[in-house]
């Protein structure tokens, strides 16, 4: 193939060819690190609580040329251990050496017993002012821009198991609101398998992998888990969620979440409703055959979270609505006959229509997948009230 020779090339491109010689010596001069891609738009500089740090950019984790000890003392060099001599021993005396190494030896922090795999990406919520008659949040109300974080997690797998298996997806959203951060946790199955949470260990006990063999793994439908839905009516409504094509979603961006439980709002003028919260995704909902997930599962076991950070790189931005189920916040907490505080029951939506409240788009990448999608926790004890 014929190469232009007058033709400018890009070195700042890595592995791009360039004229000079390449270089074989080891670099001694601090760079700075690659800046982050374009959907990425990093580094983070917001608290854990979602409030601006207002610290430079630089300053922000390891971004600089130079590394720094765990108290921000500078390096200059973190290549070489100290010795005695050119080619003695490692000497103990080598604080950073001990330090760098340790930091190695304790780089985890324990696996969640459930939802252990997980994706996730940055975005925005916008209100579109339809919720601002049944809850008093600022982030409701028309116009209004809220960061956003979506977790996206499938529930029996560890961490090392594959994203298409079947199972229930978890689907958890931060809104760090200008009250304080929203926790909306739930799932892509609108209805749980137990009624009275002191059961909760008891099924992810049964859905989990045999513990003489650990296996199956990420895979509900075994011995212990069959034994438990069988003894316990109650699961049963879920069991046939699980076992359909809504456990074998096509994607993490054609997928259906839902709050579960019910919620009671409360207005300005103090007013409550019951609501059932949705995830209604604008790309459609999409599943895969039983064969497709195996055959996925086993050319790409990270298929759904390399489709999601593909996507978001590629300016395919995925959308959901947010909408509310609201129903009258009666004294037997009921509605048309059914127990609102029951998480196996479902309202249908011929009942009760879905109101849209506001639109949320996920349009960057994390940088650092064990900071930000690893270590986020989720908890339903917001620290949001007035949208309670």
């Amino acid at each position: 193939m014929a190469v232009n020779k007058n033709r400018a090339v890009d070195i700042s491109i890595p592995g791009v060819p360039a004229s000079a010689a390449p270089q074989s010596r080891e670099p001694v001069e601090p760079r700075e690190p690659l800046s982050p891609k374009p959907d990425q738009a990093g580094p983070e500089t917001r608290t854990p609580t979602g409030a601006a740090s207002g610290a430079a950019a630089e300053l922000v984790a390891q971004r600089g040329a130079y590394l720094t000890t765990a108290h921000g003392v500078r390096l200059r060099d973190s290549d070489h251990s100290l010795k005695a001599g050119r080619r003695g021993p490692t000497m103990l005396q080598d604080h950073h050496l001990r330090e760098k190494l340790s930091h190695f030896d304790h780089e985890r922090i324990p696996e969640r017993v459930v939802h252990a795999r997980g994706a996730a990406a940055h975005g925005t919520f916008v209100g579109n002012g339809a919720g601002e008659g049944i809850s008093q949040a600022e982030f409701l109300r028309k116009g209004v821009e809220t960061p956003v974080f979506v977790r996206f997690s499938t529930v029996l797998g560890s961490r090392g198991s594959m994203d298409t298996a079947r199972d229930t997806r978890g689907f958890a959203t931060r809104f760090y609101t200008s009250q304080g951060n929203y926790d909306l946790v739930g799932n892509n199955i609108p209805v749980f398998f137990i009624q009275d949470g002191i059961k909760f260990p008891d099924v992810i006990h049964a859905g989990k992998p045999h513990p003489d063999r650990e296996i199956p793994q990420a895979q509900s439908a075994h011995d212990t888990f069959w034994d438990f839905v069988s003894l316990h009516t109650e699961a049963q409504h879920h069991t046939i969620w699980n076992m359909s094509d809504r456990a074998l979603p096509r994607s993490y961006r054609t997928m259906e979440g839902f709050g579960v439980h019910t919620w009671r709002l409360v207005n300005a003028a103090g007013q409550t409703t019951l609501v059932k919260f949705h995830w209604k995704p604008k790309q459609g909902v999409h599943s895969v055959t039983w064969e497709e997930a195996q055959l996925t599962g086993g050319l790409d076991p990270d298929y759904h979270r390399r489709d999601l950070a593909d996507a978001i790189e590629a300016g395919a931005h995925p959308q959901w609505n947010l909408g509310v189920q609201v129903m009258p916040d009666t004294d037997d907490e009921t509605f048309e006959g059914i127990d609102l505080l029951d998480p196996t029951k479902i309202v249908p939506e011929e009942l009760c229509p879905v109101q849209f409240i506001g639109t949320m788009t996920l349009d960057r990448n994390p940088i650092n997948y064990f900071a930000e999608t690893e270590q986020v926790a989720l908890t339903l004890a917001t620290s949001c009230p007035a949208s309670m």
